[in-house]
């Protein structure tokens, strides 16, 4: 579930950090950058780990900043395919249920990935695994656990500003363009097979 990734990259000190000793400043600068952040392909940056090499500084023209080169590396989530993870029910809809840890909302398992005879109540809005005359209730809050069967990237770069365009009067305005609300990490579950569902169940 975390594994530690080599990063290689520029490192700026402001003028306001060079109070601090080098190091402490260099960490503060990772940290600032990377902590509890999605990094593309490489997964969700936890904390740094240790610093593996620096170069010297190199003051920018104009600005003031110190440039420095650093390899270090960080602790990452990310869990690998199959990997079985314990996590807690946010929110249920007839789609499936959403997940999340204490640190990672961004978990799904669709509907197709409960147990064979699961049904949605819509009164209640939560599923119900039921099996020789037994009705067991995903509650909401309730830890489960699940295995890990995909993952997808949504790249964040914002596009690029969208050109005016004359509209004549008396049409209609031409429509924004559209914001991506996706999130930049997503893991896709699944709750069917043996010891996987609420942890009640198996206790």
């Amino acid at each position: 579930m975390f594994i530690l990734t080599k990063v290689a990259d520029l490192v700026q000190i402001a003028p306001d950090d060079f109070r601090k000793p080098s190091h402490m400043a260099i960490e503060d600068n990772i940290n600032s950058k990377y902590g509890n952040k999605v990094v593309q392909k490489i997964g969700l940056c936890i904390c740094l780990w240790d610093i593996l090499w620096t170069s010297e500084g190199l003051i920018g023209q104009g600005d003031g900043m110190v440039n420095i080169n650093v390899e270090f590396r960080v602790v990452v989530f990310r869990p690998y395919k199959g990997e079985v993870i314990a996590a807690r029910i946010m929110d249920q809809s007839p789609e499936g249920i959403n997940l999340a840890t204490d640190f990672f909302d961004d978990i799904f398992v669709p509907w197709t990935e409960l147990p064979e005879g699961s049904e949605f109540e819509p009164s209640d809005n939560l599923w119900i695994w039921k099996e020789d005359d037994q009705a067991m209730y995903f509650d909401d809050n309730e830890m489960v656990r699940f295995r890990v069967i995909t993952e997808e990237w949504h790249d964040q770069t914002p596009s690029k500003p969208v050109e005016a365009v004359e509209v004549p009067e008396g049409t209609e305005e031409a429509p924004a363009p559209p914001i991506n609300t996706k999130p930049p990490y997503t893991i896709t579950g699944s709750m069917s097979g043996p010891g996987l569902g609420c942890c009640l169940w198996w206790e």
